[in-house]
């Protein structure tokens, strides 16, 4: 499968422009899944996310799967979900038909942050099957604790996606932590942040993808790109059978 990300700069846009922006590099790559940020449909440092907040097949989602069935290409984005009276900080997973396929609620909020008063956590993890692949849908701050993606992991994860709203201050986590995590976890791991800077906020950039055996297959800088990588079974496959870490930590 050929995953792309595609690390913005698109701070201050309005939902429609988000969009065109989000057209122009899926005609411009050829990938099988194009991965957005974290509220990326909203911009993560928006001032009114209950405002912006749209249903999980809202006019947001139509026009993501309008796009992924004229462009074949499966397509996760972040956005605020507006549900049952509440607002969620979530991730929705398109198929290249255009079909909804998944939907993740982020389970913590990143401590300290507006999000502890601006959403609801969401209550499971999320896993599917994509491109011959068991995928896992983590949003941000749920992928620095080992225990969120070593579940996901025991649960049949292979490939997780992970939009994030990551600023300049925490380039740990991006270039440790991440490749980390997917080593430890024998899998691939899609770290997708923003670029630029959004009201007084500044984001690291620094989007990646790492194979299971933890090399960093593509990494971006600190401006807007799109980066892309083959990833395949094949070598959860070998990075798991050299390393058994998931049939060793149930012994502990």
């Amino acid at each position: 499968m050929r995953l792309g990300i595609y690390q913005c700069d698109a701070g201050g846009l309005s939902a429609k422009a988000r969009l065109s922006a989000l057209e122009l590099r899926l005609a411009d790559r050829e990938v099988d899944l194009m991965v957005c940020p974290e509220l990326f449909a909203s911009g993560y440092m928006a001032v009114d996310h209950a405002g912006l907040a749209e249903p999980a097949e809202g006019p947001f989602f139509e026009a993501v799967a309008d796009m992924a069935r004229r462009y074949e290409t499966a397509v996760c984005y972040g956005y605020p979900e507006a549900a049952d009276g509440c607002v969620y900080n979530s991730a929705r997973l398109v198929g290249p038909d255009g079909a909804a396929l998944a939907n993740h609620r982020k389970r913590l909020a990143s401590p300290g942050s507006f999000e502890e008063q601006t959403f609801t956590n969401g209550g499971a993890p999320t896993l599917v099957s994509f491109g011959g692949l068991n995928v896992a849908i983590i949003i941000c701050y749920e992928v620095e604790l080992p225990e969120s993606l070593r579940k996901a992991a025991l649960a049949g994860a292979e490939l997780a996606l992970v939009p994030t709203a990551l600023v300049d201050q925490w380039g740990i986590v991006a270039e440790k932590v991440v490749p980390t995590r997917a080593f430890e976890n024998g899998l691939w791991l899609a770290y997708a942040n923003h670029a630029g800077e959004e009201n007084g906020a500044r984001y690291l950039g620094g989007s990646r993808i790492v194979a299971p055996d933890g090399v960093e297959e593509a990494v971006a800088g600190a401006e807007e790109a799109v980066i892309v990588a083959e990833v395949d079974a094949a070598r959860v496959v070998k990075a798991r059978k050299r390393l058994p870490y998931l049939r060793d930590a149930v012994k502990l």
